[in-house]
């Protein structure tokens, strides 16, 4: 795939805005595999990857202390929903089975009481309840983002379409929070993202 600035650009400049999309964060494992997946999801707008569910202030990736790797999924909610994105977090895991290190556990963490109830009902019709898995369902407090090369993992192994943004003037805080970045990073992991048709003509 051939990718210009301009498209990079003009791709980012018509996606959905930041206040018109809700957010949902999970862990499912080392979170470069998760950031790829869920960005190729339809109806996912931006994505990060993240340290949450612990009490470090300020962890990073030699010092996470007891945070997990997570990812932070923004998505618009005319498109795809909170219960779309649960979908696919429990496909991704056995929600009855559990890593012990902390670092790659599976957990959903809930920004609002709407989520908590979504979650609570997705369970339910699975004759779940949270108390009744091992995956953690916590109260999200913090969502600390992960150093700049945990970023978008697979897309930066793709230099030929990391080239474009560069060229487009964009920094590593610019990548994360790219849509485009997103949905190629999840092009780049093997993911069907359909980008081809979404890109906007090139100069």
């Amino acid at each position: 795939m051939e990718l210009t600035q301009t498209q990079v650009r003009e791709y980012d400049r018509r996606a959905t805005e930041r206040d018109e999309t809700e957010t949902a964060t999970f862990g499912v494992g080392c979170f470069w595999g998760p950031d790829a997946q869920f960005g190729a999801m339809e109806g996912v707008v931006r994505t990060r990857a993240g340290y949450a569910g612990g009490t470090k202030r300020d962890p990073t990736y030699h010092s996470l202390g007891d945070h997990t790797e997570v990812v932070q999924v923004d998505f618009d909610p005319e498109r795809t929903t909170y219960r779309d994105v649960l979908e696919r977090v429990f496909a991704s895991h056995d929600p009855r089975r559990q890593t012990r290190k902390t670092q790659y556990q599976n957990v959903v963490l809930a920004e609002s009481a709407a989520q908590w109830e979504t979650i609570d009902e997705f369970l339910a019709g699975r004759g779940l309840t949270a108390d009744g898995i091992d995956t953690r369902v916590e109260q999200l407090s913090r969502f600390y983002p992960a150093e700049d090369y945990h970023q978008k993992y697979k897309l930066r192994s793709a230099s030929s379409l990391v080239d474009a943004f560069d060229a487009a003037g964009y920094g590593d805080e610019d990548l994360r929070e790219s849509p485009l970045a997103a949905k190629l990073n999840g092009y780049a992991a093997g993911h069907d993202a359909d980008i081809a048709e979404a890109l906007p003509a090139s100069e």
